[in-house]
């Protein structure tokens, strides 16, 4: 399953299968001993893929702008997100939540892909020399501030001999 998850494989696997004979999310984790959360998000995961949910996914998948769009309007409609996450084969019923958010603050270009990384800088825009009176200005600036940081480092020890 995933690294991150704070439930041992084997709490995953206890927790399925009480799922499977009607315990509900709080009652596993209290019988578990183990955080609410953690079994609420696997519950939510157990709800849409039964018990597939224990099988890992290779890879994370990428849903193209239309597809999320169709998803919120849809659920902004009054679909449950559960059902809703369960037709359109989603992994969890947060991802429909999380795609709403975005498109409530957002609009839809928060739904858009955004770039990854980085912005590139372009290599024909390379720095432009610096003048000799702004190199000379700068030099000025840093030797004043540290001949006032050592005129305090000289202060501090005259205070520590007294």
């Amino acid at each position: 399953m995933h690294g991150r998850s704070s439930l041992s494989e084997e709490q995953r696997e206890a927790a399925v299968a009480l799922f499977e004979t009607g315990w509900g999310a709080w009652a596993v984790a209290t019988r578990l001993g183990v955080g609410r959360s953690a079994i609420k998000r696997l519950y939510g995961r157990w709800r849409i893929r039964g018990g597939s949910t224990l099988v890992a996914k290779p890879t994370r998948p990428v849903y193209s702008f239309e597809f999320k769009l169709d998803a919120v309007q849809r659920y902004r409609g009054g679909e449950p997100k559960v059902a809703l996450a369960k037709e359109l084969g989603l992994s969890s019923p947060l991802l429909i939540e999380k795609w709403a958010r975005q498109y409530r603050t957002e609009g839809e270009d928060g739904l858009r892909p955004k770039p990854k990384g980085r912005p590139k800088t372009n290599p024909g825009a390379a720095r432009k020399p610096e003048s000799e009176l702004a190199r000379l200005r700068r030099e000025n600036e840093r030797l004043r501030a540290e001949v006032a940081f050592l005129g305090k480092v000289q202060a501090l020890r005259d205070e520590e001999r007294r």
